[in-house]
């Protein structure tokens, strides 16, 4: 049996983006795609079972037609409408799920703040790395980006990244960021020797964290970049111009999953170009 990947589909305009980046993927993979939609659930309304029903036939006949394309392509899909909290049955049905695809309403990082936290609700908790498409156009870019600080959640992020690459045919650009000690007070500069060593710091590590993947993968183009600055401004800045973009989460536990991690959230907040959320 393929492995499968979990779309997560609304009415919303972006649901077209989702579903092409997720043909695309499972062509190239050989995976199978269950598309899923949720009615909300019930808080016992009058009428409240009439009204669900219709909801569900709505959201049914919407995958029925993505999912009729997904076969033309020659994708094995499957369709499924649940009833509840949308966070929660997308967490549900990442569980096995070798990816989850959900979309965002965001039209890029200087286009003001999105609807709701659904997605980054959802790509806390999930069980499997989250593929975050964002709603707007992007052909035409290259190379993906991993931002990776040497943990091993960033291990996870860059692995998934290089092999994302190698599939794509595409450079990996790995990122490190480091970001000077606050100091409070009348101070006007930093020690230039404290400078160099914090980038050399840095960069011994981005190598230590690319050595793994480069053994796996020596035909792989990686492009070292080394910056000082806010980790998610930066990440967000290169990712306009990449097709991908990878990030690990270091959520852990039931509250800090719905944090995510700040850099995380703040990727997923401004958005830009789809963007992987690793564990």
């Amino acid at each position: 049996m393929s492995e499968k990947i979990v779309v997560g589909l609304s009415a919303a305009p972006v649901s077209e983006r989702v579903v092409t980046w997720a043909e695309q993927h499972a062509k190239a993979l050989g995976q199978s795609v269950e598309l899923v939609t949720v009615v909300g659930g019930a808080v016992g309304a009058v009428g409240e079972d009439s009204l669900a029903q219709t909801a569900g036939d709505a959201a049914q006949q919407m995958l029925d037609t993505h999912a009729a394309r997904l076969k033309d392509a020659g994708v094995d899909v499957t369709t499924r409408v649940d009833r509840g909290n949308p966070v929660a049955v997308l967490v549900d049905a990442s569980e096995g799920a070798t990816l989850l695809v959900i979309g965002s309403d965001s039209k890029g990082p200087g286009s003001g703040s999105v609807r709701g936290a659904h997605g980054i609700r959802i790509s806390a908790a999930a069980k499997c790395p989250v593929v975050v498409v964002p709603d707007f156009d992007v052909s035409g870019r290259t190379g993906v980006l991993v931002g990776t600080d040497g943990s091993e959640v960033s291990a996870a992020a860059v692995r998934f990244a290089a092999t994302e690459a190698v599939r794509l045919g595409e450079s990996l650009t790995a990122l490190s960021v480091w970001t000077p000690m606050p100091i409070p007070g009348p101070l006007s500069g930093y020690p230039e020797p404290y400078l160099d060593d914090m980038q050399g710091v840095t960069a011994e590590i981005l190598r230590g964290a690319l050595a793994a993947v480069r053994e796996e993968y020596p035909e792989l183009e990686i492009v070292e970049r080394v910056e000082c600055g806010y980790p998610s401004t930066i990440i967000t800045e290169l990712a306009q111009d990449a097709r991908l973009a990878v990030v690990g989460s270091h959520g852990r536990g039931a509250f800090a999953r719905l944090l995510l991690g700040s850099i995380s959230h703040e990727v997923l907040a401004r958005l830009g170009t789809v963007t992987a959320i690793v564990r």
